[in-house]
């Protein structure tokens, strides 16, 4: 984190006589400002709320293998709530604007290397748990989810089974995919080369452009590589940390600004489908508001609006969202057969009783796996060069 809130070193001024131009560079005079300690915290909290919200869309604003623990359509069971929650799926594009943020964040400084393994340390020592929890419990009920088999299985721990063609056992894992791509892709265009502010600027404008012929193509190779769909909300992110580091300026607000207009054109053709919707129908409008409201609430806390969300707990809260991302698909699932149809709990306080269980294995998972396993796959991904000679 340190390296990440780092300035750079002013440039050295001209002389007097000689005209500087900049277009893309950042003000010379514009130094990157420091920021509290607790800056981070509120971040930390709407990750939260995006893994809520994707959780009340598993939960109640879908059907298919929740509406068979639920033994009905969560539609009928929970007539207002699932008309919200069936837009609890846009919690994803929160995720990817904040990911862009904080990616571009904790890369400043870093060497290729050091980028990499605090990528895997970071990801695989709680998927790992994720898919072992999420496996016994397939095989100790497996009339919720299916086993899959030991060759699919022992591919999911690689987290490239999606480009692999195979079942997942995690419902989320397409997310995993997309993330780990577009790391790749800003470690190979931008992290190798250290991270400045043009090289990001550069990057978030091809990238962009890239996206648009990529459509224009429409083959699966370039859809792949250049993540055409989502693209747009990691490079709002991006932007949108620049704008925190050195301040705001018409080209990094412009780039926000397409990122979110590419962006909800996108969200609006993949989860609005005219015609009947059953229990499920979303308004496009209300898809491009949330749209809006996944950029404007990371632009909050980019231009230092939220330093008086000061609390400790929201460090909690940022620190479970990954594991109680992972698990709360399929787990939750088991928990709603369980406490509603095996014991009568009753609907809602089944999702309360749920969600509280699944934060608090999230906090297990964090506590007794992240936390002590995490720093040791870190040092162990480290190469020591070899000191030859006497």
């Amino acid at each position: 984190m340190n390296a990440a809130d780092q300035a750079l070193a002013p440039t050295s001024p001209a002389p007097a006589p000689t005209v500087r131009v900049q277009v893309s560079e950042k003000p010379a005079a514009s130094a990157p400002r420091p920021r509290a300690a607790d800056r981070l915290r509120a971040l930390d909290g709407l990750r939260l709320l995006a893994a809520l919200m994707v959780c009340m869309y598993h939960f109640a604003g879908k059907n298919g293998e929740v509406a068979e623990s639920w033994h009905q359509s969560p539609g009928h069971m929970f007539p207002t709530l699932s008309r919200v929650a069936t837009y609890g799926s846009l919690g994803v594009q929160f995720f990817f604007v904040i990911s862009g943020f904080v990616i571009c964040m904790s890369s400043w400084g870093r060497t290729m290397g050091a980028f990499f393994r605090s990528r895997v340390s970071r990801l695989y020592p709680a998927y790992w748990v994720a898919i072992v929890l999420i496996t016994a419990a397939a095989y100790i009920m497996p009339v919720v989810v299916r086993p899959l088999r030991s060759d699919e299985l022992l591919l999911n721990l690689t987290m490239l089974q999606q480009p692999m063609g195979a079942n997942r056992v995690l419902g989320v894992d397409w997310t995993l995919w997309v993330e780990v791509r577009f790391y790749a892709l800003f470690a190979l265009c931008v992290v190798w080369r250290g991270v400045t502010y043009q090289r990001v600027v550069l990057f978030c404008c091809l990238w962009t452009t890239a996206g648009v012929f990529a459509r224009v193509a429409d083959t699966p190779l370039t859809d792949e590589l250049v993540m055409r769909d989502h693209a747009p909300f990691f490079i709002g992110g991006l932007a949108l940390y620049l704008i925190h580091r050195f301040g705001s300026n018409m080209l990094l607000w412009g780039i926000v600004v397409m990122s979110f207009l590419l962006g909800q054109r996108y969200s609006v053709t993949a989860l609005w489908h005219p015609g009947p919707q059953g229990d499920f129908h979303r308004n496009p409008h209300v898809i491009q508001v949330i749209v809006f409201l996944a950029f404007a609430t990371v632009a909050v806390v980019a231009l230092g609006w939220t330093r008086w969300a000061n609390w400790r707990w929201l460090t909690v809260a940022g620190a479970l969202t990954y594991p109680f991302y992972l698990v709360h698909e399929h787990l939750g699932w088991f928990f709603i057969r369980v406490l509603y149809r095996g014991y009568g709990l009753p609907p809602y306080a089944t999702i309360v009783v749920s969600v509280l269980s699944l934060l608090l294995i999230a906090w297990l998972i964090h506590r007794l796996v992240e936390k002590p396993f995490g720093p040791r796959l870190k040092r162990a991904l480290a190469v020591r060069r070899l000191q030859l000679g006497g």
